[in-house]
């Protein structure tokens, strides 16, 4: 039996090994310059990687060595010097041999180069707000009073420098090639986490506080990304984009996007402006992390060609959907629950021009 257990963790060790060098699940091509994070990670496999294996090389000798045999009575040694001060100094080492690594990264990771680029993201749920300086290099200032539907980031309409801030139009971002940029991360409501995994770089968004880590990207591309903390029942949801473009495509995309003295006080109200405002209220109040607007399943019902249909319903029936169908859903999602869908929706908290502007919104995507 000693010598069945001794083989079966022998076993344990070589085939971990075996999976771990010819597993096809891999990290992912990076794309930014913290190539420091992957030799901190492949660091961090080494010594772990060694621990597990003399462990149970050791517990399968064990094992054998000292295994019951008749005739043979065990003597107890109580203190060996020698052998805790081996213990202490080998786990010493593979102490200091984790954590300093990881500690050297990201004492740079948040001490960004002077010449970086800002740009701040906003954590609400289930969704992401992506806002830049304009051209006066200046982020204008926030305060939680200003928060509403419309004004997601809670902007001082009265400060001058936040009038030219881009604001930007749905959920990606784009990024200069080969410029550092430095993220400034807040959080609206719950406890998230803003992480590109091609980046290698991650940092908790947290109420009330403003945390920052910076990167360069490396690689033209696009780039999900995800929430790494569980914020809700939409947190799966919780889903966007960094687009990594050359310097000409970059100032192109720079150019569409609106900016917060555009769209009036509060962000909303100007007339070129007004067309979008249920798209925005949908996008600041996570309609879209459940609801998609492109025919894709979710979480509820699509958006797209869903006014004028008609929908089966939890006990049998069906209804059409209709302007009185689509404000009782928004107001009171339970009242009918359509079929095949879960009862997780909260009812909607909206004055009734918001929810005028969201029924106009969802009967535009035909």
């Amino acid at each position: 039996m000693a010598v069945t257990v001794a083989v079966a963790l022998v076993l344990v060790a070589i085939g971990s090994l075996a999976f771990h060098f010819a597993s096809p699940w891999w990290i992912t091509p990076i794309a930014s310059n913290w190539h420091a994070m992957d030799d901190a990670l492949m660091l961090t496999f080494a010594i772990t990687g060694v621990a597990f294996v003399a462990l149970h090389l050791f517990v399968a000798y064990a094992v054998v060595r000292f295994r019951h045999r008749a005739g043979h009575r065990a003597s107890p040694e109580h203190g060996n010097r020698k052998l805790e001060w081996w213990l202490i100094g080998v786990t010493t080492v593979g102490i200091i041999g984790l954590l300093a690594p990881g500690l050297t990264v990201y004492a740079r990771l948040i001490d960004p180069p002077r010449n970086a680029m800002v740009f701040e993201v906003m954590g609400q749920q289930w969704q992401w707000h992506y806002r830049l300086p304009g051209r006066d290099g200046k982020l204008g200032t926030t305060d939680v009073r200003f928060i509403q539907a419309a004004n997601p980031f809670g902007m001082n309409p009265q400060d001058p420098y936040g009038q030219d801030d881009v604001l930007v139009d749905g959920q990606e971002i784009h990024l200069p090639i080969g410029r550092p940029a430095l993220a400034q991360l807040r959080a609206q409501d719950v406890l998230h986490d803003f992480y590109v995994p091609q980046f290698r770089t991650r940092m908790n968004m947290v109420p009330g506080m403003v945390t920052h880590f910076w990167f360069t990207p490396e690689r033209l591309g696009r780039f999900e990304v995800l929430c790494a903390q569980l914020c809700g029942v939409g947190h799966s949801n919780m889903r966007s984009y960094v687009v990594v473009d050359d310097a000409a495509t970059y100032a192109a995309w720079l150019a569409r996007q609106p900016t917060f003295g555009g769209r009036g006080v509060g962000g909303i109200g100007g007339p070129a402006e007004a067309g979008k405002q249920g798209r925005l209220l949908a996008q600041s109040k996570g309609c879209i992390a459940c609801h998609s607007v492109d025919g894709r399943p979710g979480v509820g019902p699509t958006w797209k060609g869903l006014s004028g249909k008609s929908e089966p319903v939890e006990g049998g029936t069906a209804v059409t959907v209709d302007d009185a169908y689509l404000r009782e859903s928004i107001t009171r999602p339970n009242a009918k629950i359509v079929k095949g869908y879960p009862p997780v929706m909260p009812p909607g908290q909206v004055s009734e021009a918001e929810l005028a502007a969201l029924v106009d919104y969802i009967k535009s995507l035909r």
